[in-house]
């Protein structure tokens, strides 16, 4: 079997994907009746022996309901009427998304207001509310 490479140091099996062709919906003209032009790829994520854990993890999150409970991801193309193209578009979107999962999203670290930018804000609340208390009626005295 030939192995899809994503990144440096991972590459899935293309034995791991499972392919099913089925007809696309919408126009195609005389064609479109008897061809199945319309790819769903099918990846175990779960149980795949190239991915390391921590990837699994957040290809799940970034599968959200492409993912089922078995772990299995789902992807479908049929935007072209060609099969060959659309198995090439669902194969680069599935290497984009196991490409998006490497990256490690940094930590984030609380900050806190500092002094200048409390007082800052409290003058601005002051003359906000002055501004406001002058379009009352005028007093009299």
């Amino acid at each position: 079997m030939t192995a899809i490479h994503i990144t440096r140091s991972i590459a899935i099996d293309s034995g791991e994907l499972e392919e099913s062709f089925t007809r696309a919906s919408g126009p195609g003209g005389q064609h479109v009746n008897t061809t199945d032009s319309a790819v769903q790829l099918r990846f175990d994520v779960a149980n795949s022996p190239n991915l390391p854990e921590a990837v699994k993890l957040r290809l799940a999150d970034l599968a959200g309901s492409r993912l089922t409970r078995d772990g299995v991801l789902v992807l479908r193309s049929d935007g072209a009427r060609s099969q060959e193209i659309n198995r090439r578009e669902v194969r680069e979107r599935l290497c984009d998304l196991i490409r998006e999962a490497t990256f490690v999203p940094k930590k984030r670290r609380p900050t806190k207001p500092s002094r200048a930018a409390k007082a800052r804000r409290v003058d601005a609340k002051k003359g906000r509310s002055q501004i406001k208390a002058g379009r009352g009626r005028p007093d009299l005295d």
